[in-house]
């Protein structure tokens, strides 16, 4: 064989095995993975993120349908109960007013989740829109914007939701619920909104952006089509954070007795209700304390192994 066949023979078997060295691949099908791709990849090597994730489906799960974790009434309290052991389906006993204490644990993620995600998405559209148009228009738009943002940065976000919260706390169980989900929302929007402003300051600098404008796109669509999908992600992080600090919030504020109450089924009630009568027995005050604990554990650490995925400068 000559020189020329030789090579000829080499090119075409390397051809075959493709780029990335595997057998009868085509270079041509070998197509470059994306952010989210490579983001899946690491996830899927993550343990963290599995654990956290099994906990965050369980605990919506529990909150979705909770008789498929507990059979017994959450209300039906028989002070003939009172701080009795487990039996029957009450594995952790009963508490001061002898209601189950595991039953009202798990019905108490669903007010709880229900603040948190809700809370959430609030957040979320607040965000979106008060970064995109801050990012993307600058001058002073921005200057104003981002003002406003420092302004509701400085409030402390307990101390202005209880004094805005003293307004219903006489209200319907409804009114309440919402008033706490507006007042978590509207004094935790600031850190997505910077976070989203970060990501429009850099994707509208790229050539993608600019070729789109070239093409007669005008403003609505170059931040519908081109912008949001690159600052949703980051967003995305940084709700599923404060998700878990919402459900935290809402907790605090129901201890307090200025966010939800009876006979709305609550963790911080639970809690507040069981730190009374502690001495007595601590369970009460342990398993919705731990509910709580875990499912804030769960998000925070959920958001932290999306945002390490999503992150090229940690790979």
């Amino acid at each position: 064989m000559s020189d020329f066949e030789t090579v000829a023979a080499t090119e075409n078997q390397a051809a075959r095995r493709g780029v990335s060295g595997e057998p009868g691949t085509p270079a041509a099908a070998q197509k470059p993975r994306s952010l989210a791709g490579d983001a899946w990849r690491d996830l899927r090597r993550n343990p963290i993120f599995w654990i956290s994730l099994t906990l965050v489906v369980l605990v919506a799960a529990m909150a979705a349908v909770p008789s498929l974790f507990t059979a017994n009434d959450p209300r039906d309290c028989v002070l003939s109960r009172q701080h009795a052991g487990p039996s029957g389906g009450a594995v952790f006993g009963y508490d001061f007013q002898g209601c189950d204490t595991y039953a009202r644990a798990v019905y108490g993620a669903r007010a709880s989740l229900l603040v948190g995600a809700l809370s959430a998405l609030l957040t979320g559209a607040i965000a979106l829109v008060v970064g995109m148009l801050a990012g993307y228009f600058g001058r002073w738009i921005d200057a104003v914007l981002s003002r406003v943002i420092d302004i509701v940065l400085g409030i402390p976000l307990l101390l202005a939701a209880i004094v805005l919260l003293k307004r219903v706390s006489t209200s319907s169980d409804n009114v309440r619920l919402f008033a706490v989900i507006f007042v978590l929302a509207v004094l935790g929007w600031t850190t997505a909104a910077r976070v989203v402003r970060s990501s429009v300051i850099t994707a509208k600098e790229q050539d993608y952006v600019a070729a789109a404008r070239m093409l007669g796109a005008g403003n609505g669509r170059i931040m519908w089509r081109h912008i949001l999908p690159n600052a949703l992600a980051p967003a995305i992080v940084v709700l599923t954070i404060a998700l878990g600090s919402f459900i935290a919030a809402e907790a605090t504020l129901s201890f307090l007795g200025i966010g939800l109450k009876a006979p709305t089924i609550s963790w911080g009630i639970d809690i507040d209700a069981g730190r009374v009568h502690m001495r007595e027995s601590a369970t009460p005050l342990v398993v919705p304390s731990a509910f709580l604990a875990l499912t804030v554990l769960a998000f925070i650490m959920l958001g932290d192994a999306i945002r390490d995925a999503f992150d090229p400068k940690l790979r």
